[in-house]
């Protein structure tokens, strides 16, 4: 038994790395994984059993909920790590030297990831977006579901999950169509045949705006003269609503629907470009082709 026990020693106490008097044995080591296993456990304990009851208790905005159940997520493990590591006898500050060392050649393999880093925490912070915010960034439009601190998962309406890094976020221009209010106008383009009677093409349009449960009452719809156009003459029908930040295609098919069936019910045309072809009466010269030719070319003289 004191044979075992002794090797256990023996074994606890073997040297993993030195480091002048003191060492990383495998003792430390095996306290360490323990340490960091209790981090992680507390932090998932410690984010659903306390901060999440706190924070939904209050009356904060859904999105500065996440961003605060991320970032003291984030702060737990950091101290967790620190503390463990300065209880197995890791010096850190005595690693800032190396580490300043490995951060110049890393840094620039990591900078990609870093910027991220950093641009998720701006994210979280500054709150630029938010969760279920409808976005379009890089010609990637969707509804924003999850903030990490690396990338963003926006989901487009045809219910696919795109992964955007967070710098993108940060660096690029981003519209954000719901952010602050989420009514949005959307601007139809028409175009009716000369000819047609405008006053009442802007009642009957009004009338299928009207019509519509989707468009807002206030501000009210409006018909919009834009133009005259060489075969048109150009209108845009300008609505309000709130649904489009979540199915703006199947908005505008709808009014569309009822727009075309409210013009075609009252016999107006909806026109096709077409061009007037103009001829002029007079005298035209005919010439014959062997007046016209070419003379005959020389003989060749021999010299």
């Amino acid at each position: 038994m004191k044979n075992l026990i002794a090797t256990w020693k023996e074994i606890l106490s073997f040297p993993l790395i030195g480091a002048g008097d003191s060492a990383f044995t495998v003792g430390h080591l095996i306290e360490l994984a323990f340490l960091l296993t209790l981090v992680f456990v507390g932090e998932v304990l410690f984010r659903r059993l306390f901060l999440t009851r706190v924070v939904e208790r209050t009356r904060l905005r859904p999105a500065v909920k996440f961003a605060i159940r991320q970032i003291g997520r984030y702060i737990f493990l950091t101290l967790g790590i620190y503390l463990s590591l300065q209880s197995v006898g890791i010096n850190l500050s005595s690693l800032a030297i190396l580490a300043g060392a490995l951060g110049v050649g890393v840094g620039f393999g990591l900078q990609n990831i870093v910027s991220n880093f950093v641009s998720g925490l701006i994210i979280l912070a500054e709150q630029p977006i938010a969760i279920g915010d409808r976005v379009e960034v890089g010609g990637v439009s969707g509804r924003v579901t999850e903030i990490n601190l690396r990338s963003t998962m926006v989901v487009t309406n045809d219910n696919i999950c795109i992964i955007v890094p967070n710098s993108n976020l940060i660096t690029e221009t981003v519209i954000n169509w719901s952010h602050g209010d989420p009514k949005v106008r959307t601007r139809l383009p028409i175009g009716v045949a000369y000819g047609t009677d405008i006053d009442r093409l802007r009642a009957l349009l009004l009338e299928a705006a009207a019509a519509d449960p989707d468009i807002l009452k206030v501000p009210e719809p409006r018909l919009l003269f834009m133009s005259y156009g060489d075969s048109a003459i150009n209108f845009e029908l300008a609505v309000w609503s709130t649904v489009t930040l979540d199915k703006p295609l199947q908005f505008k098919s709808n009014l569309y629907f009822a727009v075309h069936k409210k013009l075609q019910e009252n016999g107006i045309e909806i026109p096709f470009p077409q061009r007037d072809l103009h001829l002029r009466s007079g005298t035209f010269l005919l010439q014959n082709a062997s007046e016209t030719a070419p003379p005959a070319s020389l003989p060749k003289r021999a010299f």
